[in-house]
């Protein structure tokens, strides 16, 4: 078995998705500038995405009927999991970290997402190596990357009813003010003819100097930006004059004092438009909008909702397993062996997306400096303890049911609850939680559980997968029985 596992896990790390990725990884180490054009990488994620959705709606579609009741017990098996998971990971971050209660939870709904990225990883390489899966886990992939927004939302709606500060900061923790806390009660818009107004009243309000909001930003050691609400300040750019006539700007990298949160309105832009590519969206970083929206809305507003039910990730993923699904009713099946374009190219577009990947985790593993060696230990073991979590999960529902699954289906279960998110959580943070750090879980989730799943833990959950089914057999008589 260790053989066996050591000669699988050596082929993984050589195959040509994996050296592309570590191509990619190794571009801003060695600074070769090279910028991956940002209409590139939104184009092959959504190619990706309704290449993966069209063929699981044509296997949906093609199902034997006793296996849609497995397919929709599996889909809310897998809701629930990482709605826990979620939840989990909150709680082991407060406990282990020193991160501020908003990231823990911003990240904790990260995790408690899964990765597209990283389950298309996993499908090319059970598919290189002709390991057979469930037909119906791209359905899966579409329904478990709504539980962590879910629990983000539901955390961070918590801590504003306690008093969380427009900064994003608790009653507690370093920063905290509660003049920032007022400005979030009572959200006001600013009128040309009253900046100047308001400007006198901030500076008579300020209580705390630059320098405590600085540190502020850091959060007892913590990296963040905190963003601020243009409903509540008016923006002003570090380092130079505020202007009289300037208007509100929400994304504009100030704390909610006019403080640059990273010291550089330059670095903070990024970050969002970082979030924004990932998230297959567009960002105006000078628009104001609607105020509901800057001070996250309530928990179950329609546009959150919106966002978080037809995130463009997501939609995209029904969309391709709708029209596959309805193809292959009406007789037309596309995803044949000798489709050119949604079998022939889809490895080589997934190793052209893989060295992008490998391109944005490498950039992202500088936020990690200053965030504590106990936030990067658990980006390192948190998708272990999950994926092996889901595994046990999707072991004990096929023995209920007697219906044994294939060893695919356990690792992209495993990959669904260890992977984190970048596609539907950038989306609903910069809508919904504008207080948090863009850094910090885009650092944790690409840069470190991302680039550990696609390297080490696929093989890992490969493993596991075989030993689990070798050691722990599901009776396949009782899977007649249910077939009949």
């Amino acid at each position: 078995m260790l053989h066996e596992f050591i000669d699988n896990f050596t082929h993984n790390l050589f195959k040509p998705l994996l050296l592309f990725f570590y191509a990619g990884f190794l571009m801003p180490m060695l600074h070769v500038k090279l910028e991956f054009p940002k209409a590139v990488y939104q184009g092959l994620t959504i190619y990706l995405l309704l290449a993966i959705g069209w063929k699981g709606g044509e296997e949906l579609a093609g199902l034997e009927p006793h296996l849609y009741g497995q397919a929709a017990g599996f889909m809310l098996i897998g809701f629930c999991t990482n709605f826990v998971i979620g939840i989990a990971a909150y709680t082991i971050l407060r406990w282990t970290t020193k991160l501020r209660q908003i990231d823990a939870a911003t990240v904790a709904g990260y995790y408690g997402s899964d990765s597209a990225g990283t389950f298309v990883t996993a499908m090319g390489v059970l598919t290189a190596g002709h390991i057979a899966f469930a037909p119906y886990m791209p359905v899966l992939l579409a329904v478990m990357e709504i539980p962590g927004c879910l629990v983000a939302l539901y955390l961070v709606a918590k801590m504003r009813e306690k008093g969380m500060d427009a900064a994003g900061n608790m009653p507690g923790e370093t920063g905290y003010n509660r003049f920032r806390e007022a400005m979030i009660a009572s959200p006001r818009h600013i009128g040309a003819d009253e900046e100047h107004e308001q400007l006198e009243e901030e500076e008579l309000s300020e209580e705390i100097s630059e320098e405590e909001l600085v540190t502020a930003g850091a959060g007892n050691g913590k990296v963040r930006s905190a963003r601020s609400h243009s409903t509540t300040t008016v923006a002003r750019s570090s380092g130079s004059s505020a202007g009289r006539g300037s208007k509100p700007s929400h994304g504009s990298g100030s704390n909610g004092n006019g403080v640059s949160a990273g010291g550089s309105g330059d670095k903070f832009r990024t970050d969002d438009e970082v979030e924004a590519m990932l998230a297959l969206q567009e960002v105006n970083l000078h628009k104001t909008g609607d105020p509901e929206k800057k001070k996250g809305g309530s928990f179950l507003s329609p546009t959150l909702l919106h966002e978080v039910f037809l995130n463009p990730g997501i939609f995209l993923l029904f969309a391709g397993i709708t029209i596959g699904f309805i193809s292959r009713l009406q007789g037309e099946k596309v995803t044949q062996t000798d489709d050119a374009l949604f079998v022939h190219l889809f490895h080589g577009l997934l190793c052209i997306f893989l060295l992008e990947m490998g391109m944005t985790a490498s950039k992202k593993l500088k936020d990690l400096g200053n965030a504590g060696w106990q936030f990067v230990a658990f980006a390192l073991v948190a998708p272990n303890v999950f994926a092996i979590s889901g595994m046990l999960i999707a072991h004990a529902y096929s023995t209920l049911l007697g219906q044994p699954f294939d060893i695919g289906t356990y690792v992209l279960f495993a990959v669904l609850c260890g992977a984190a998110s970048y596609i539907a959580l950038p989306a609903v943070q910069r809508l919904a939680i504008p207080e948090a750090s863009p850094t910090l879980p885009l650092a944790a989730s690409l840069g470190v559980t991302f680039s550990y799943n696609v390297t080490i833990g696929i093989p890992v959950y490969m493993m596991i997968a075989t030993i689990l089914t070798k050691y722990a057999p599901v009776a396949a008589s009782a899977a007649a029985a249910v077939a009949s």
